[in-house]
C-alpha cells in the first residue's frame, strides 16, 4: 500500500511538472533545458516561507509566482533570440539557481537541505490525493487554455511564428506568458516534490530533472496533455520499481544501477523514436525538433 502510495505520488508529481514544459515546448515549441530551476525556486520558497510561519498554500502560491517571475526574466532577455540561444540560457540559469542554493546556506542551509519544515497533511495517502486533485486541475484548465484561441496562436508560433506575426498577433507577448506560465506549473511542482521528498537539498535539482521531463514529454508525444500524463505514469512506475527490483536481480553498486536505469531509458527512447518519432500520442506533423 504503502509503495503504491509512494508510486502515485512521484507520478503525481513529474506529471505536473511535465505538463508544464509541456506547454513550453510541446504547444510553443520553445527550447527549455532547465526547467528544474522552477521547480527550485517553487520548492525553496514554499518550505522556507512555511517555516517562517506563512500558510503552506499561500506559501506554495507566492513560490508559483516568483518561478513565473523567473520566467519573465528569463525570456524578456531571450525569446527574441534564436532557439538554441533559450535553451543554452535556460540550462545556464538552471545550474545558477542550483548553484546559489548550495552556496547561500545562510538562506538555504547549503548541501545540509532544509528540513523539519511544516507538511500539508499528516500521512503520505492524504498528500497523494492533494498532488492528484491538484494535477487534474491543471490538466483541466491546460486543456481549456489550449483549445481555446490563446492557445491556437500558440500552437501557430510552434508552427511558423511569421504566419500569426503577418495576423497581428503579439508572438513575443504570446511567447513571454506560455513560458510564465510553464513556469509557475513547474513552481508548484516544486512543493509537491519538497512535501513528498520532506527535505530539500541542492542536488535535488541537477540538469537530469529536467530531462526527465523531456523523457515523459517525447515518451507521450509533444503537445498532448493525455500523452504526458501517460509518459508520467510510464516513467515514474519505471523508475520506482527498478530502484527496489533491480539491486536484487543485478549485483552492481548504487551508482552503477543508477546509471543502468537511464540507460535502459536511453534505449527505449531510441526504439520509440525509430518507430514513432512523435511519441505515443504526438502528430508526425507537429514535430518541432529537427526541422
Amino acid at each position: 500500500m504503502n509503495f503504491l502510495v509512494l508510486v502515485a505520488t512521484s507520478v503525481a508529481t513529474y506529471a505536473l511538472f511535465s505538463l508544464g514544459l509541456n506547454l513550453q515546448w510541446g504547444f510553443t515549441g520553445l527550447i527549455n533545458f532547465g526547467h528544474v530551476a522552477f521547480m527550485a525556486i517553487g520548492a525553496y520558497t514554499t518550505v522556507l516561507l512555511s517555516m517562517a510561519g506563512v500558510p503552506l498554500i499561500l506559501a506554495a502560491i507566492v513560490g508559483a509566482i516568483l518561478a513565473a517571475l523567473l520566467g519573465l526574466l528569463i525570456g524578456l532577455s531571450t525569446l527574441r533570440l534564436r532557439e538554441d540561444y533559450l535553451a543554452i540560457v535556460t540550462i545556464g540559469v538552471s545550474e545558477l539557481v542550483r548553484l546559489v542554493a548550495q552556496n547561500e546556506e545562510w538562506l538555504t542551509k547549503g548541501s545540509f537541505g532544509v528540513q523539519g519544515y511544516p507538511l500539508p497533511l499528516s500521512n503520505s495517502v492524504g498528500l497523494m490525493i492533494l498532488s492528484v486533485l491538484t494535477v487534474a486541475l491543471v490538466f483541466w484548465l491546460l486543456e481549456r487554455l489550449v483549445r481555446s484561441p490563446w492557445g491556437r496562436v500558440l500552437k501557430a508560433i510552434r508552427e511558423d511564428e511569421q504566419i500569426p506575426k503577418a495576423l497581428g498577433k503579439n508572438i513575443f507577448w504570446y511567447k513571454l506568458q506560455a513560458f510564465m506560465l510553464g513556469g509557475a506549473i513547474a513552481g508548484i511542482a516544486g512543493s509537491f516534490n519538497a512535501w513528498y521528498l520532506t527535505t530539500v537539498y541542492p542536488n535535488n535539482f541537477e540538469p537530469l530533472i529536467t530531462f526527465n521531463a523531456w523523457t515523459i514529454v517525447v515518451l507521450g508525444g509533444a503537445g498532448n496533455n493525455v500523452g504526458t500524463l501517460i509518459g508520467a505514469v510510464l516513467f515514474s512506475t519505471y523508475y520506482e520499481i527498478t530502484r527496489f527490483v533491480l539491486p536484487a536481480i543485478i549485483p552492481l553498486d548504487t551508482a552503477r544501477l543508477a546509471a543502468f536505469r537511464i540507460m535502459i531509458i536511453g534505449l527505449i527512447l531510441i526504439i520509440l523514436m525509430m518507430w514513432r518519432p512523435q511519441g505515443m500520442l504526438g502528430k508526425k506533423e507537429e514535430l518541432t525538433l529537427g526541422r
